[in-house]
């Protein structure tokens, strides 16, 4: 059975950090893409940034490009997101995702075939 288990969601001030985590077991991720989405209330999910398997191939969405790093750890199955420079409008629960490719990822062609079970960040003001 394939989990995706997200950490290192919290409260944190303006201008803050958070980084959060994502350890995926239950199957091989070999040449799978993995990513971040976020949700705010009342709306649609949207993606936040994906990583190939190799690493090479990274997206994010414009409203976090600059402040916020995806990255990938294939030895262990984990996938981080280091968010700086956290602004009000980032608060949203933020969900961790598989499958597919970064393309289908950043342009939601294909939903990721795996989802974490969510993880709140507020940032205040």
């Amino acid at each position: 059975q394939v989990q995706l288990v997200e950490s290192g969601g919290g409260l944190v001030q303006a201008g803050g950090s958070l980084r959060l985590s994502c350890a995926a077991s239950g199957r091989t991720f070999i040449g799978i893409a993995m990513g971040w989405f976020r949700q705010f209330p009342g709306k649609e999910r949207e993606f936040v940034a994906a990583v190939s398997w190799s690493g090479g191939i990274i997206y994010y969405a414009d409203s976090v490009k600059g402040r916020f790093t995806i990255s990938r750890d294939n030895a262990k199955n984990w996938v981080h997101l280091q968010m700086n420079s956290l602004k009000p409008e980032d608060t949203a629960v933020y969900y961790c995702a598989a499958g597919g490719t970064t393309a289908t990822m950043r342009t939601g062609t294909a939903p990721p075939d795996y989802w974490g079970q969510g993880t709140q960040v507020t940032v205040s003001s």
